[in-house]
Order: structure tokens, then sequence, then C-alpha cells
């Protein structure tokens, strides 16, 4: 089956019209998970608990995939099963008789997915020699989740993804934000992400505001070094990067992009603290309500740490 691009995927999705099998690929996790989150727009938002089910390849058998789909769907056009971290499901951890019975179980479900139900694998790094896999990218809708095209698709995620975000772009902001980022999808999000934090509680955002938040050229390549560092809980690190990034010229509303995409991949027991801090921070920023570098190094370290505020 020939590959889909994301653009023609959504197509499929607004209408209502999707096919029994997807496999989302591609480099870019964020990405990934935030398309096979939009398959749930097919469903009303009420009725989602009845007809969207999520699976994880590494913690579930077959069986438990045969009977989610198996379900009829609710008051609904479809059924929906998204099954994360795909590759383990299709590749199994060690050989035996019970993981090749699990093999023939999954190669069966490929070759005749349920046709009331919408079945989404999303894959990471897979071996494409093996058998289950082969016969998934033969069966499925697959996907590229990393790759635009050109201009035009770029502006369409723009505004596809900025209707997810809660926000409104000028036509003419969309443009120049696709101009000033590229079609690298990394420096894309980035730029949006950043955009809908400076222009919070503005009705629309403009041009104005694109040229102020998003560097243009290689330099709106972003720099992930101070959240990858907030992930490993290396606060040194990353005040660090961080202090490596102003002084090379960066503008604090844009490292607050990056550190409120860090924020989003914290555990749940550092992630109600991380919000507080990046929503105090972000105010006492566009209140002038302390140096900004003082401000983001206190930030950092109630993200590294999980803090409660003291004073």
């Amino acid at each position: 089956m020939p590959p889909l691009t994301p653009t023609a995927l959504r197509t499929q999705i607004a209408s209502g019209d999707t096919a029994p099998l997807y496999a989302l690929v591609g480099d870019d996790d964020v990405e990934k998970s935030a398309v096979a989150a939009e398959f749930a727009d097919m469903v009303d938002e009420g009725l989602r608990a009845f007809n969207v089910d999520r699976l994880h390849g590494g913690e579930m058998k077959v069986a438990d995939l045969v009977d989610a789909t198996a379900t009829l769907p609710m008051m609904a056009p479809r059924r929906i099963v998204v099954v994360l971290g795909a590759e383990k499901l299709l590749i199994p951890k060690r050989e035996s008789k019970a993981a090749d019975a699990e093999q023939e179980r999954l190669e069966a479900f490929l070759k005749a997915p349920p046709s009331h139900a919408t079945t989404v694998f999303v894959c990471g790094s897979v071996d494409l020699r093996r058998r289950a896999v082969k016969l998934l990218m033969k069966e499925a809708h697959v996907v590229d989740c990393g790759t635009i095209g050109d201009d035009r698709e770029a502006e369409r995620w723009v505004k596809a993804r900025a209707k997810t975000l809660g926000v409104s772009l000028d036509a003419a902001a969309v443009t120049a934000l696709v101009q000033r980022a590229g079609l690298d999808i990394i420096p894309l999000r980035g730029g949006l992400e950043r955009l809908a934090l400076y222009a919070a509680g503005q009705p629309s955002i403009s041009v104005e505001d694109v040229r102020q938040v998003v560097a243009a050229g290689p330099e709106a390549q972003t720099d992930f070094g101070i959240a990858n560092a907030i992930k490993r809980n290396d606060a040194a690190t990353a005040l660090r990067e961080l202090g490596l990034a102003l002084d090379a010229g960066a503008m604090p509303v844009m490292l607050m992009g990056q550190l409120r995409w860090v924020t989003e991949q914290l555990p749940a027991s550092r992630l109600t603290r991380a919000v507080e801090a990046l929503f105090r921070t972000d105010l006492a920023l566009k209140s002038s309500g302390g140096e900004p570098r003082v401000l983001l190094e206190r930030l950092v370290m109630e993200l590294c740490e999980g803090r409660t505020r003291t004073a």
C-alpha cells in the first residue's frame, strides 16, 4: 500500500472515513503521539471512554488487541484502538514457542482486522526483516510523521497543530512561521509552541509576533540540551546549557518554549508542581517581575527537583 502523508491522513480523519489499519513511523516521537491522538477526534468527546482504547505494546498480548477491536462502536462511526510502543508487540524479546504462537495470532489479525475498528500502530525503531513488521507495512496505511514535503503542507500542519494548542494565527503569520522555521518539523513545532506561550491571551498571533519570537534561518534550529538535562534531572548540566544559550543571545521567551515542552514530558509525580512553576515564571517574565536569567535559572532548578516554592 503506498505511503500516506499526514495531510492526507487528516483528510480521512476529518471525513470519518478511515481504514482498518495504520502504521505511524518516523524518528519524531512527539509528532507520532500527536498524530495518533488525532484519531480520537472522530469520536464525540463524551463517547471516547466507550470507543477509544490505548494499549501499550510492552504490556499486552495479542488477545488484548483482538478483544479491544472486536467490540462494536457505541454511537460512533468507528472504534479507535491505538497501540503505543507497537514495536514491542511486533518484535518479541525472546524466541520461544509461546512467542511464535503470539506472532502467528498477530499475523492473523493483521491480515483480517475488524472492519468496524481503526487500529493505529505507533512504531518506534523496527526491524523491517521481521515477518510481522513486513506484513504490517504491506497491509496498513503507513504514515511518516516526521516529514513535511513543501510549504503548503507545512502551513496545513501549522494550522492543524495551532488548533490543538487552542491558538489562532493570522494567515500571514502562518506563512511567516513556515518561512522562518523551515520544513523541519522540530523547529517548526518549537516555533509554534513559543508563539503560543508568548501570545497567551491575545485573540490572534500576528506576523510581528512571529518576527519577535521565531529566529530566521539556521539559528532557528532548536537545541534541546536544556530540556534533555531536565528530563535526566541533571540540574548542573541544565543550568550550564541555559547559561550558554543566554550568553549566545537566545531570547528568554524562546527558551520558555523549550522548557514548556520538557514540562509536558515529566513524570506525573513532578508534573503539577512543574506546571505551576512554568506559569509563575512566564507571568514574571511578561510583567518584568525579575531579572530573566535569574527567573529562568530558578525555573530550571524547580523542574529538575520538583520543589515547591518557598518564598
